[in-house]
């Protein structure tokens, strides 16, 4: 074995990672394990995230007490204060002793596997241990097939097929539990037979059991073949960067970089290097790096007329082309059509929602504008201030129901266009239709086939559509993107998603605190804005201004 070979394996060899590394980027793994970035620069720290991951400790925190009640004398918790090492000998003596449930188990350090983790949730079974992991979020949706126990019996040989839920696809949960499910076998405390994992979601109602060597992820393997491939893939970056052997990953935009810590770092070096996932991230990037065109300008020189080089799943070739050479300009909107167009209507509705998480629709924000029908223009709200999930949430769905088709009927009657506009109709979508399936029968409550007519038919315009199939957008299609282009501002210099979530928390005293009516004036604020920005917006794109942009067809 040659020498950096053998300090690669030695390295390796005391390399120790957590389970969230086979879902994290490949570069992020990197740059957590080179000692030479320990005093990089990186992004604040994202009070939103912060607040979410206090969240998921208070909902564990929650499910751990109630399991307690039911456990009795059957119940075991670590002490989550301990060093790492006490913590591990406590959960060792626990396991040994055979304890039926163990909650907050920090597991023996698996040094020939490069494993080291915990779990919140062991449940003894059999000759050994399952773990369950409690999660803030959904896991099951409705409908049936999914295998449940009841919470308060956390034991996978008394699980049934549920008839009231299937399982929700969430990949990260049965990764994590696989890696936990390897850490038990290399301690001798794996259950025997079949491995199997459950996970405690958002409603805490049953724990949801997966079958860890079921065939069903891509290609037919297992989540245990999938957690192994990516394991061992991210212990080999680790290794090499810890040992200062040539990189195993390079920096590349994806999805996840919005929100990296480590973004500053990868980006400045895109820049530096003119990366092409500034203009195309993801699978489209790694498939024009794989034929040569590594950089933006690279992408630009193509002829749009030749064929392409490789096959794209992003966008077609030539839009990709122009985009590369809108970047390069330092454009942020490029016409794809001579002329811009967006369905209008005699009477029109901005709408736009807020939600906390999964948790419930709290706001239907609407802009109304056109022909006057008898109800004044402008903004109108339809709000919950008790905190979500909440009966009430009901009742602002139903006035916001009844007062848009309202509007609706009296165009109507009058001869008159209607149509209402929101921008990236997944969102308004998902929150319309849940509402009609979980508050059905309620009063004002539509059906969930007269949402459905709604949302299919003309009437119901998605915006962002019109921007994606009309306009290419060199940093972005978001709104808060797109909406300064056409000269609107939000009032808030912290307005967005993420914000706004921060906010809802003071304005509901959903910490114990007493409810921050200031922040409900925030709330209703940004979303104002927020309608008022489609509104601008699709007024600007009707209007003889857009035609000021540069046509794809000139670059």
């Amino acid at each position: 074995m040659s020498g950096a070979r053998h300090t690669l394996h030695n390295v390796m060899s005391s390399v120790l990672l957590e389970a969230g590394v086979v879902s994290r980027c490949r570069r992020r793994v990197h740059l957590e394990n080179d000692p030479t970035m320990r005093d990089a620069p990186r992004a604040a720290p994202d009070p939103a995230a912060e607040q979410r991951i206090a969240d998921a400790a208070a909902h564990r925190r929650a499910v751990a007490e109630r399991i307690a009640r039911s456990a009795g004398d059957g119940w075991t918790e670590i002490a989550a204060e301990g060093r790492p090492e006490e913590r591990e000998r406590a959960t060792v003596a626990a396991l040994t002793a055979g304890a039926r449930l163990v909650w907050g188990a920090q597991l023996p350090r698996d040094e020939r596997g490069g494993r080291r983790g915990g779990v919140d949730l062991l449940v003894r079974t059999g000759s050994g241990y399952v773990p369950v992991l409690v999660v803030r979020h959904k896991v099951t949706d409705p409908g049936s097939g999914a295998l449940t126990t009841p919470l308060a019996e956390p034991d996978p040989a008394g699980a049934r097929e549920d008839p009231l839920r299937k399982v929700r696809p969430q990949p990260r949960d049965q990764l994590r539990l696989a890696h936990v499910r390897r850490l038990l076998q290399a301690a001798g405390f794996a259950a025997d037979g079949p491995a199997t994992g459950g996970v405690v979601g958002m409603e805490a109602e049953v724990v949801l059991w997966h079958d860890l060597e079921a065939p069903t992820w891509p290609g037919g393997r297992t989540a245990l073949d999938e957690y192994d491939a990516r394991f061992a893939d991210r212990l080999a970056i680790a290794a090499a960067a810890r040992s200062g052997a040539e990189p195993l990953a390079r920096p590349s935009r994806i999805l996840a970089c919005r929100s990296c810590p480590w973004w500053p770092v990868c980006e400045a070096e895109l820049r530096e290097t003119r990366d092409v996932s500034l203009v195309l991230r993801g699978e489209d990037a790694m498939a024009l790096r794989r034929v040569g065109i590594v950089t933006v300008d690279d992408l630009a020189a193509l002829d749009t007329s030749a064929e392409p080089p490789t096959q794209l799943v992003g966008m077609p070739f030539t839009d990709a082309v122009v985009l590369a050479r809108a970047w390069q300009r330092d454009l942020t909107l490029v016409r794809k059509v001579p002329e811009v167009r967006v369905p209008r209507a005699d009477v029109e509705v901005d709408v736009d929602m807020e939600s906390f998480g999964d948790a419930g629709a709290y706001l239907w924000g609407c802009w109304l504008s056109g022909v006057e029908v008898g109800e004044p223009p402008g903004y109108r709200a339809f709000t919950t201030w008790e905190p979500l999930p909440c009966a009430d949430e009901a009742r602002s769905f139903a006035e916001f129901w009844a007062w848009l088709t309202g509007v609706r009927e009296r165009a109507v009657r009058r001869g008159l266009a209607f149509r209402a506009y929101c921008y990236n109709e997944l969102a308004e979508n998902r929150w319309m239709l849940a509402s009609a399936e979980r508050f059905a029968g309620r009063p004002g409550i539509p059906t969930v086939e007269a949402v459905q007519r709604f949302i299919g038919s003309e009437e119901w315009v998605d915006l962002f559509g019109c921007v994606r199939d009309q306009f290419l957008c060199a940093r972005g299609k978001g709104l808060k993107t797109i909406a300064p282009e056409a000269g609107f501002r939000w009032r808030d210099p912290e307005a967005g998603g993420e914000n706004s979530m921060r906010w809802y928390r003071y304005a509901v005293g959903m910490d114990g605190g007493r409810p921050d009516v200031a922040q409900r004036t925030r709330l209703l604020e940004y979303n104002e804005d927020d309608v008022r920005a489609t509104w601008t917006l699709r007024r600007w794109m009707c209007s003889p201004a857009v035609r000021g942009l540069p046509y794809a067809g000139d670059l």
